[in-house]
């Protein structure tokens, strides 16, 4: 028989100052990550050096002659940087080299180390690579910067969501889980904003250096900034992990604990906290004391295999449905069919997905991973199918309602979710391997989706890409519910994947 559910009230009693301040400072780094993935797009022609008088001289008479100040009285420092299409391309597609590389060293690092090294490690590659960036001398300079950027973005977008599910309150794991994407598109928007606003003279340095400012607000935040109780938990410190989640918690860690004790067995997080010796590890230490896994090991462990089947798959679903083409191609695809400036459509795009990703934050954990997930997959397929006919057949209204319901679809599970599941289907001592695998899988998406993208879509012809992506919404569905299990108001990874602890420990 389960226990009674918890008063209403404690759904909001652990939500403390402390809690919001360490939320606060660490999603920091998804928001840069967004930043720092649309901040060439309106920009592009003031780096590029425009090659006639007319494109240079589109603003007005005062900012021309603030880029000519600028010229004169800084001439180490060229207005633009001469660049061709597909160096311009490669200076866009090394920032994801640079995230695959961050999230795969991140991911052992947190496990073994700790979240909250990664974490200082990341906002230092921010700080730097936006400073190269912004005062960049040539392309070669610009990609290092890019490069470098990538490496912080790789490394945050891996251990922001594994700390916020560790800190967070077990009844609120997704909402708060959902404020990764939300930081995500703020860092978006943000970016977009400034582009349309400071693509002039040399003003596209001031768009690629105010990421460095962040980083530097996120640094000092990050002095503040406590190590997880889970992994303290699981690394056999109980008395610190307690101390701590009371710390978080605002004093009401033991009638949680408690709670979570009674129900069947208790809850993983927090069987680690009152079963870790801090001098010794007992033999019925849970999985959450057990050594950490490697990216290699947990790729073959019979334990996590399947999680990690389910958690790529899911991350290949959250890129190859779509979504980078519409945030990153829009203004190309739907600039013949919109009587609009690409600028504006950008930001529209941009704004509607924070929005939604908002309004849609609560969703998981009312109506489960599993179900937001098919329903997202669902709207982005049949969608992308209504974009490829509105642009072939030049519907226009069709055209931009379906490109708007691409991104609210997302919005519902795709965007949050994956970020979510990496740290609900396996142990803690496997997360930080399971959560780099995943995100390598996700940057190599993203990478084929901004390269390729263009690519396809002028060789298939207008429009006719987003029938590929309808096609591949429809093999998704079939392996999300298919393959990837439910995680809301589940114990234990073991309850989650149906297996018994007995036959596990056999």
């Amino acid at each position: 028989m389960s226990p009674p559910h918890p008063p209403p009230q404690s759904h909001s009693a652990n939500i403390t100052p402390y809690l919001l301040y360490l939320i606060a400072t660490v999603t920091l780094g998804p928001l840069q990550f967004g930043f720092h993935l649309a901040e060439l797009n309106a920009p592009e022609s003031a780096i590029r050096c425009p090659s006639t008088p007319s494109l240079l001289l589109t603003t007005t008479t005062t900012t021309t002659t603030t880029a000519t100040t600028t010229i004169t009285t800084n001439p180490t420092l060229p207005p633009c940087l001469p660049t061709t299409a597909a160096q311009y391309a490669l200076i866009s597609s090394i920032y994801t080299i640079g995230g695959l590389l961050g999230a795969l060293a991140a991911g052992p690092l947190s496990t073994h180390r700790g979240r909250l090294l990664p974490l200082y490690i990341s906002a230092i590659f921010f700080t730097l690579g936006p400073l190269l960036s912004s005062l960049a001398s040539s392309i070669a300079i610009m990609a290092v910067g890019r490069f470098v950027s990538g490496l912080g973005a790789g490394a945050a977008i891996v251990v922001v969501p594994i700390y916020i599910s560790e800190i967070a309150p077990p009844e609120r794991k997704g909402t708060f889980g959902a404020l990764t994407q939300v930081t995500i598109n703020v860092g978006i928007v943000v970016a977009q904003v400034l582009g349309y606003f400071l693509s002039y003279g040399q003003m596209w340095r001031v768009v690629l250096g105010v990421a460095g400012g962040i980083a530097l607000v996120q640094g000092v935040g990050l002095v503040g900034v406590c190590e997880s109780p889970q992994w303290l938990g699981s690394q056999g410190r109980s008395k610190a992990a307690m101390e701590i989640l009371g710390r978080i918690r605002g004093g009401e860690v033991h009638e949680e604990v408690g709670r979570l004790e009674t129900a069947d067995e208790g809850n993983e997080e927090y069987q680690s906290l009152l079963h870790n010796d801090d001098n010794q590890n007992t033999a019925g230490t849970k999985r959450s004391s057990e050594a950490p896994i490697g990216i290699l090991k947990v790729i073959v462990h019979p334990d996590h295999y399947k999680a990690i089947i389910a958690v790529v798959g899911v991350m290949l679903a959250q890129q190859l449905c779509g979504i980078n083409s519409v945030i990153m191609y829009s203004v190309s695809f739907l600039h013949d069919l919109l009587p609009t400036t690409a600028g504006l459509i950008t930001i529209a795009v941009g704004a509607l997905n924070l929005i939604m990703t908002i309004a849609c934050a609560p969703l998981p954990d009312r109506f489960g991973r599993k179900i937001c997930l098919l329903l997202s997959i669902t709207g982005m397929g049949i969608n992308s199918f209504l974009l490829a006919f509105g642009i072939l057949y030049e519907v226009k209204i069709l055209s931009a309602i379906a490109t708007l319901l691409i991104v609210a679809s997302f919005a519902v599970g795709l965007g949050p979710i994956p970020f979510i599941l990496a740290n609900e289907l396996v142990g803690p001592e496997a997360v930080g391997a399971t959560q780099s695998v995943a995100l390598a899988a996700n940057w190599i998406a993203t990478f084929l989706v901004a390269q390729f993208f263009p690519i396809l879509n002028t060789a298939l012809g207008k429009g006719r890409v987003f029938f590929l992506f309808a096609g591949l919404a429809v093999v998704f569905f079939a392996f999300v519910a298919w393959y990837v299990p439910e995680t809301m108001g589940k114990k234990s990874t073991d309850e989650v994947w149906g297996v018994s602890r007995e036959r596990r420990e056999e």
